[in-house]
């Protein structure tokens, strides 16, 4: 009985996968938001109808019904936004930096964190498989 319960948590603890950071945060924000000095946080609370018209465009809703953006400006000036998000995919959990110019338009995509099965995304994302992959989807919306 002693060797089974040993054998479970060694189990247990052998695939307890860590978060594993690809991009610190602030070099995400300093890569999204070139030349931006001053920063705000804003949080946007949509209603749950919102919410699920986003999940419906985009497969993706944000915790909550909250989504918290944080602009740049630099003399006062609006230098774009940067959201953090997470996202699922086939191998586990990523969390995405998304930077916006002013107008609005994506300026780049940071992968910044994985969490789960980490290892086969560690090495697609630091050989550039999920860089290409976004770069590709942010280009035209449509992967090609």
């Amino acid at each position: 009985m002693k060797t089974i319960i040993l054998g479970a948590v060694a189990a247990a603890l052998l695939h307890i996968t860590p978060t594993v950071v690809l991009v610190k945060r602030q070099d995400a924000v300093n890569r999204l938001l070139p030349g931006a000095d001053q920063f705000a946080a804003r949080e946007l609370h949509l209603s749950s109808a919102d919410s699920k018209r986003l999940h419906d465009a985009v497969g993706w809703e944000p915790p909550d019904g909250v989504v918290t953006f944080y602009v740049g400006k630099h003399q006062d000036q609006a230098s774009g936004a940067l959201i953090f998000m997470r996202v699922d995919c086939q191998h586990g959990p990523l969390e995405l930096a998304i930077g916006f110019d002013p107008r609005g338009t994506v300026r780049g995509v940071e992968v910044t964190r994985v969490y789960g099965r980490a290892d086969r995304q560690r090495r697609d994302a630091r050989g550039g498989g999920l860089s290409v992959v976004l770069q590709m989807t942010v280009r035209d919306g449509k992967g090609r």
